[in-house]
């Protein structure tokens, strides 16, 4: 999730575009599963000394923040 947050820094992406990224789209889950796996990217970021750069874009889904902001 977070090889396809960063790699395209700025783009929005549903929660269902990616839970079918990281885990295929014969995922027939809960799309809201998404937010606990992004709670649990940014506790590692924080542990890792690095700020946050995952954005909650409300009503959409998340980004990685772009160069400069965040």
């Amino acid at each position: 999730m977070l090889w396809t947050l960063a790699g395209h820094p700025g783009r929005t992406f549903s929660r269902r575009q990616l839970l079918s990224g990281a885990l295929g789209d014969s995922y027939e889950g809960y799309e809201r599963t998404i937010d606990a796996h992004v709670k649990n990217l940014r506790a590692k970021l924080s542990r890792a000394s690095c700020p946050s750069r995952v954005e909650t874009v409300y009503g959409v889904g998340y980004r990685f923040a772009e160069a400069g902001h965040g």
